[in-house]
């Protein structure tokens, strides 16, 4: 009788040859009744819907999204291509917010094509799909994102409704930055008379300042008899007013998100004091806070440290080859990485509180920071030194978050824009709860992405005379939860209003929380 071990090996085998193949959509067909029904058990399959299935990994928890976050958009690529071919796009809705660079899972997806019979199709975690009967030759007029087929950006703005614009702003400017002139739109609005469209977007283009396409689009169709009448979809004004093509949707998308969010900030933050006029004082109550600081953001990201272990490494007494309780190196190494960074982070803020310009500072020195955090890993040869050699080259993602990070393109695109940002901006409370809020939506590094953002948010509160703040460990599922509402629904305020909470100026600071040993 064959081992039970053994069996599942060989079921494991023929997961691996499809997954070598890159498929991420499991037909049933494609495992044997045994195989499926042994993975099935030990957790290294999971249905989404009748007859199809997603790799995923035992130590999942129950309800753990995360696996499924992770395959939506491959799993919706493999399945549509399986059952529609080429004949299929998203809608013209849901190709805009992809043009846009908004990733977010939805919770309904909807598809177009031409064997499309309405059908909806429940999957897991409350998401759908459903598809639309749509017999025209799409293949014509589509583009393919990271495998999903989308409309071209004007074949989609022709074809949206007018509901989109007021319950995607964002997006929707982001996609009209992108168009190079009126020549990209007006054959899809030309084709069939689409004059009501066309106004429609006429009006959407002058909202956000592209007078020229605007006009242009306006002289055409009253050149040619239509009747046509301008309207502003929009329900307020641009906050961007552009007359120039955007170089890239994601550019678009950060700088419209910093525009729309900031008032928010400054309704909800407390009154900024302006800068300290003690540097050296400020810097001693920095590094009081220290330990404080290195456990609560050390245990947000799940590292398992103690006041004591922090204090060993600060003291330079961690010694991993002479004490056996040393020896739990990923822990030890994550605290000495954050002492190293955290002495970094002070050497900006020093010059950030003799004057420079923080946007400027911050550009020069996160990826300081970011290799301080790992050198040490580097050393124990746990990490390669070309694991430090700045942003990320590959996807990554965020446990249980709907919010898709950026694509390794577009986090190239995005950083220099956010330090852009940075550095124009006037307020110091916006700079940092929007500083450390992008830093994590656009997540340039494979790891410390959260550790970075919180060294970045406390150097723009010093830049307004506030003092170092620390985000308690037992405050985490708040926190998480705020970012997810500002990264999936561009809703700032709750996040705002967590950071307000915990911000102090001189004067006001709370003693740091005992650290537990």
């Amino acid at each position: 009788m064959a081992d039970p071990s053994e069996k599942l090996a060989k079921s494991l085998e023929s997961l691996k040859l499809l997954q070598d193949k890159g498929q991420v959509a499991l037909r049933s067909s494609e495992l044997s009744r045994t195989d499926r029904e042994r993975l099935l058990k030990n957790g290294f399959i999971r249905e989404v819907m009748k007859g199809w299935f997603i790799p995923t990994s035992p130590d999942i928890r129950e309800g753990d999204s995360t696996p499924w976050y992770t395959a939506f958009w491959p799993f919706c690529s493999q399945y549509l291509e399986q059952r529609f071919g080429e004949q299929w796009n998203l809608s013209p809705e849901n190709s805009l917010s992809l043009h846009a660079g908004n990733w977010v899972i939805p919770k309904q997806l909807m598809i177009r094509a031409d064997k499309g019979g309405n059908n909806l199709v429940q999957l897991i975690h409350s998401t759908s799909l459903i598809d639309i009967l749509s017999p025209s030759a799409l293949q014509e007029e589509s583009d393919n994102l990271n495998g999903i087929r989308v409309y071209s950006a004007p074949a989609a703005l022709a074809r949206c409704g007018k509901e989109y614009y007021r319950q995607n702003p964002i997006d929707a400017r982001g996609v009209l930055l992108s168009i190079a002139d009126s020549s990209q739109v007006l054959p899809y609005l030309l084709d069939g008379g689409k004059s009501v469209i066309a106004g429609r977007l006429a009006g959407a283009f002058r909202n956000i300042g592209r007078i020229d396409i605007a006009t242009d689009i306006m002289d055409t169709f009253k050149s040619l008899d239509y009747q046509i009448s301008e309207s502003d979809p929009f329900e307020s004004v641009s906050p961007i007013l552009s007359s120039k093509r955007s170089e890239s949707a994601y550019v678009s998308r950060i700088r419209l998100m910093w525009q729309d969010m900031r008032e928010d900030i400054l309704d909800i933050m407390p009154h900024e004091p302006g800068l300290d006029r003690y540097p050296d004082e400020y810097l001693e109550r920095v590094d009081e806070i220290f330990v404080d600081d290195a456990y609560n953001s050390l245990s947000i990201e799940g590292y398992l440290v103690t006041g004591d272990l922090i204090e060993k490494v600060r003291h330079g007494q961690w010694d991993p080859d002479g004490n056996e309780s040393d020896l739990e190196q990923r822990n030890a190494l994550a605290a000495r990485g954050y002492w190293e960074a955290f002495k970094a982070v002070k050497e900006s803020i020093k010059s950030v509180l003799n004057g420079n310009n923080p946007g400027v500072i911050v550009r020069r020195d996160h990826s300081r920071w970011y290799r301080a955090l790992f050198s040490p890993s580097v050393t124990a040869g746990i990490l390669k030194p070309t694991d430090l050699a700045g942003y990320r080259n590959m996807p990554v993602y965020i446990r249980g978050s709907m919010h898709t990070p950026l694509n390794v393109e577009a986090v190239r695109d995005s950083m220099p824009t956010l330090f852009e940002l940075l550095e124009e901006e006037s307020s110091a409370a916006v700079r940092a709860v929007l500083g450390h809020f992008l830093f994590v939506y656009i997540h340039p590094y494979m790891d410390g992405n959260g550790r970075t953002a919180r060294f970045l948010m406390n150097t723009m509160l010093a830049s307004g005379g506030y003092e170092w703040t620390v985000i308690p460990v037992e405050r985490r599922g708040d926190y998480m939860a705020s970012l997810e509402q500002a990264s999936v629904y561009l809703d700032i305020k709750p996040f705002a209003n967590f950071v307000s909470q915990f911000t102090h100026t001189n004067g006001s600071v709370p003693p740091p929380k005992s650290v537990r040993s």
